[in-house]
């Protein structure tokens, strides 16, 4: 259903940023400081031409990207109930679904292994809660209330101890992590930097409603995974939380999201259905060539396992 794809061909080929790995690693460096608060300052039309520029270089890797995948959406549904039949059989045959990575993560990884992989997720992590406050700017009423839910979910239903991302930064700073971009696979920053290329973009609206959406469908068993592994490691309950919280709420979350997002998209507009199922693709190859990039780090060293043919 899903041929194999390769990001490493879809760089916006210029002298700057030669190859995939450089493009990323300029995306990522600008998107940290483009989203940082600051103020004012004498250099504002400077930062105002480099914007301009590096939106161009992510403009390219998502129209080229777009282009790469689009046989693989020509013939999604655009009626709602078979535009949800199809999106929810992502779960099971999408890219990247019941990677063998994680099976081994719960059951085999060592704690540096396991602190190795999570470095490289955190570092990666674009910060669900403010993709979701992104996407939300002018949607349609009914949709807007269901990201609107998601994203007061995240924010811990307005306690600071019930946030998602101080939950993962938790996790991180109990395991004595240190994530840098420069340390992290090209692949994890692509991920992160096309997910706030959709959320940030009003163009890329749909595609950030239907990445996010296959976050919350495909997120439990991965990240339940995990929860057992760092169970298995002896990790203290409060480093494990993060997982263990989004192993159960993202399947309501998903429930939600499909009825209360998509379909009322889907029914009111059914040509975004396609833009949906770009972003739900997208994302899930994305994660597909991260699973890929961290096997390969850490099994080339590892006794050898037998997995399913990719």
């Amino acid at each position: 259903m899903f041929p194999g794809m390769r990001l490493a061909r879809l760089g916006a080929f210029n002298p700057e940023f030669p190859d995939a790995e450089a493009l990323h690693l300029g995306l990522a460096r600008w998107n940290h400081e483009r989203l940082a608060p600051t103020t004012p300052g004498p250099n504002w039309l400077a930062d105002l031409n480099r914007d301009t520029r590096m939106l161009r270089l992510e403009g390219s890797f998502i129209e080229a990207f777009r282009e790469h995948i689009a046989p693989l959406v020509e013939d999604v549904p655009q009626d709602a109930p078979g535009f949800i039949a199809w999106f929810e059989a992502l779960k099971d045959e999408g890219p990247g679904q019941w990677d063998p990575l994680f099976d081994w993560l719960a059951t085999e990884a060592s704690l540096e292994q396991m602190r190795w992989f999570l470095t490289q997720e955190a570092a990666g992590e674009a910060g669900f809660d403010d993709l979701v406050a992104y996407t939300q700017v002018k949607l349609p009423a009914r949709p807007k209330l269901e990201l609107a839910r998601n994203y007061w979910d995240e924010m811990g239903r307005g306690h600071e101890g019930g946030m998602h991302g101080p939950m993962l930064d938790r996790t991180v700073e109990l395991l004595g992590l240190t994530p840098t971009i420069e340390g992290t696979c090209w692949q994890s920053l692509a991920l992160a930097n096309t997910m706030t290329a959709f959320a940030t973009t009003r163009r890329y609206v749909y595609q950030s409603i239907g990445a996010l959406g296959v976050v919350e469908l495909t997120a439990p068993t991965r990240v339940g995974a995990v929860a057992d592994g760092l169970k298995r490691l002896g990790v203290e309950p409060a480093g494990r939380k993060y997982f263990q919280l989004h192993a159960q709420l993202d399947v309501e979350h998903s429930r939600a999201w499909n009825a209360e997002a998509l379909t009322p998209l889907v029914e009111d507009n059914p040509d975004c259905a396609r833009h949906i199922a770009e972003g739900a693709v997208m994302r899930l190859i994305l994660g597909e060539q991260c699973f890929e990039s961290y096997r390969a780090h850490l099994w080339a060293h590892a006794h050898p396992v037998v997995y399913a043919a990719e």
